[in-house]
């Protein structure tokens, strides 16, 4: 016996509404897209042709005996040639005189911590359960590890390694020594460089600012000369990396002939939280050791030799509004031990921030067929259809790598989905998390030095990176890959690299 006739939408579709089902299925819908985006993008070009057609008909038609008689009829006073000679000269020195320098990145340095620093996750859950009196906190503390993206080679500093914890200042001092002097070291040894051609000096650190400073610390033990304009910045928070690129390539419009040296860590020794409080225990899942050492350069000549080019940097800041203010705080629980406060919402904070950050990246590094499409839902949904969704644009067309902070799983998960990307565009960002762990503002690095390790950045690509940090703070640079770059010597990842992609589960169990 037949089934009886579906009361299924799809079966009781009018006629009027069949033509245009056919046409949605028998077309395929992508290659309309991709047609409409060749025609937006190139529509330059596809116009000039007709001109230059229209032209070579027309010098066709007149001759080659009338061209000559043609030029001979204009009459040009030398005055006139000389004062267009002028203005061109001039409009030219002002052109070269006023556009910003480039800045180049000649190389970078990331720290690989030793293994006697790994902390696998039977490790860090035996001290845990060692030192924490506390049930619930405990179980909390397996249950952050289990979703944390985590993986079983990540590194704490030898501090964190005594139970209880040892967080005292000479610990703290050492484990900057360690990370940061390892990074320069080397940086200097892969581009050939001297401490004397250093002429500008960048750290930043969050939350860790002895005196004297961390940027006294090195200029101290690589002997930088007297006249290195020098940098500290602290507690600007996990976004605080790009924040040091974007200053020194500020300092580098203004100094010609300049080499910058911009480094990024954060000390995890002084951080542990020892207290209960479930929003302060976050750090102590996620945080691992890390650090970052950039070489910059405004020298053209410098070009033949670099990495990328910096395109730019967009910078957004949501301090204005209380809650993005106190949604990474530092703070003491009741007991007096203190710690990072993440709030709950954190992640809705981050999507405003990126909002934002978009809003003014987009029309710099879009396509115009991107651009237009969402111009004109914006005019629709103002005009027309309000509850219509906004159009997401695709960055996948501006961009060929993604380098999102590897803050959680959390936020490579929600920018994944926000920015409609594939697993493969977020996949150094999970690898990262998966291998370093959170090495907040030098996480962008051991991400791009991941591409770099897989051969995948070739010349012409472009990679955008992205970090979000306390404030609460969006930033984006843009960079352009400037010759096909091979794997690191000193890579991290050199060890590893070929077991790399993994299939990170949702739930470990511990």
């Amino acid at each position: 016996m037949p089934p009886p006739p579906s009361s299924s939408p799809a079966s009781s579709t009018s006629p009027s509404s069949r033509p245009l089902q056919e046409f949605k299925n028998s077309v395929k819908l992508k290659y309309v897209k991709l047609g409409y985006q060749y025609l937006v993008n190139h529509i330059l070009t596809l116009l000039i042709f007709p001109i230059i057609a229209a032209v070579g008909v027309l010098v066709a038609r007149i001759g080659p005996d009338e061209i000559p008689s043609l030029w001979s009829s204009l009459k040009f006073d030398l005055l006139q040639i000389l004062c267009s000679a002028l203005i061109l000269i001039f409009s030219g020195t002002v052109y070269f005189m006023s556009r910003p320098r480039p800045i180049y990145l000649l190389d970078y340095a990331c720290f690989k911590p030793p293994l006697t620093c790994r902390v696998p996750f039977s490790t860090f859950m035996e001290h845990t359960r060692l030192i924490c009196s506390n049930e619930k906190s405990y179980q909390f503390q397996a249950r952050i590890l289990e979703r944390s993206g985590l993986g079983e080679e990540t590194c704490l500093p030898p501090a964190n390694h005594y139970i209880p914890p040892n967080p005292n200042m000479e610990a703290s001092q050492s484990e900057a020594h360690f990370v940061i002097f390892s990074a320069v070291d080397n940086l200097l040894a892969a581009t050939g460089l001297k401490p004397n051609d250093i002429d500008i000096l960048v750290v930043n650190c969050s939350l860790f600012s002895p005196a004297p400073s961390l940027s006294s610390m090195l200029i101290n033990g690589y002997k930088f000369p007297g006249n290195i304009r020098s940098y500290n910045l602290s507690g600007m928070g996990c976004s605080a990396g790009l924040i040091s690129i974007n200053l020194a390539r500020d300092l580098l419009q203004i100094h010609p002939n300049s080499t910058a040296l911009v480094v990024s860590t954060e000390i995890i020794t002084p951080n542990f939280y020892a207290g209960n409080q479930r929003s302060m225990l976050l750090p102590n899942c996620l945080f691992r050791m890390g650090a970052a050492a950039i070489l910059l350069s405004n020298r053209r000549i410098d070009r033949r030799r670099a990495k990328y080019k910096l395109v730019h940097i967009v910078r957004t800041h949501k301090g204005a509004d209380d809650k993005a203010y106190n949604c990474v705080y530092e703070e003491e629980d009741e007991q007096g031990h203190s710690g990072i406060s993440l709030s709950k919402d954190l992640m809705a904070i981050a999507g405003e921030a990126l909002k934002s950050n978009i809003t003014t990246i987009g029309p710099l590094v879009l396509p115009a067929s991107e651009q237009l499409l969402f111009l004109f839902t914006l005019i629709h949904r103002k005009l027309i259809n309000p509850k219509r969704k906004p159009y997401i644009p695709d960055f996948k067309q501006a961009f060929e790598h993604f380098c999102i902070h590897a803050g959680g799983r959390a936020v490579i998960d929600e920018l994944q989905k926000n920015l409609q990307l594939s697993p493969e565009h977020v996949e150094a960002s999970r690898m990262t998390l998966h291998r370093f762990g959170n090495t907040s503002s030098s996480s962008l690095w051991y991400e791009l030095n991941y591409i770099e390790s897989k051969r995948r950045m070739r010349r012409g690509d472009r990679v955008w990176q992205i970090g979000f940090g306390s404030g609460f703070k969006c930033n984006s640079a843009v960079w352009k890959c400037l010759r096909s770059i091979k794997p690191q010597a000193d890579s991290p990842w050199l060890d590893c690299i070929d077991r790399y992609p993994v299939d990170i589960p949702e739930i470990v169990n511990l």
